[in-house]
C-alpha cells in the first residue's frame, strides 16, 4: 500500500509541471484549457511578466517536493511526512493564488489538486499514516 502511495504521490507531483509548461509558453493556449496564467491577486497589483515566472517557481517547487515525498514513502523514509505536509501546502497556497478568480472550468484550473492537497493534508496530519 506504501508503494501505492508513493505512485499517486509521484503522479501529483508531475502534474504541477503542467502549470510551469503552461506558464512558460511551451505550449499554445486554448481557452478549454482552463488556466490563463492571471492571478486573481497578483497579475493587477505586479503584472503578468511577475506573476507567470512566480506561478513557475511555485509550481516547480511544488511538483519537486511531490516526486521526492513519493520516493521517500517508496522508500520508507523518516522524513517523508514533514515533505507531503509542505509539498501539499505550497501546492494548495499556489492553486489559490494563482487562480484567476474566474470559477468557471474550475477543474481545469486545479479543484481536484486542491482537494488531493487536502487528502495529503488530513492523511499526514490527522490520520497519522506517515511518521516524523
Amino acid at each position: 500500500m506504501t508503494i501505492l502511495f508513493g505512485i499517486i504521490t509521484i503522479l501529483h507531483g508531475l502534474v504541477h509541471f503542467w502549470y510551469v509548461i503552461l506558464n512558460q509558453g511551451l505550449v499554445e493556449f486554448k481557452p478549454e484549457m482552463g488556466w490563463t496564467g492571471k492571478s486573481w491577486l497578483l497579475t493587477d497589483l505586479l503584472s503578468a511578466e511577475f506573476t507567470r515566472p512566480l506561478a513557475t517557481i511555485f509550481y516547480g517547487v511544488s511538483a519537486i517536493t511531490f516526486v521526492v515525498a513519493g520516493v521517500g514513502l517508496i522508500t520508507s523514509q523518516s522524513w517523508t511526512r514533514l515533505w507531503i505536509l509542505v509539498a501539499s501546502s505550497i501546492s494548495a497556497v499556489s492553486i489559490i493564488l494563482f487562480w484567476d478568480g474566474n470559477f468557471e472550468q474550475l477543474v481545469e484550473k486545479g479543484l481536484i489538486g486542491l482537494l488531493i492537497n487536502a487528502a495529503f493534508l488530513i492523511s499526514a496530519i490527522w490520520l497519522g499514516w506517515l511518521e516524523f
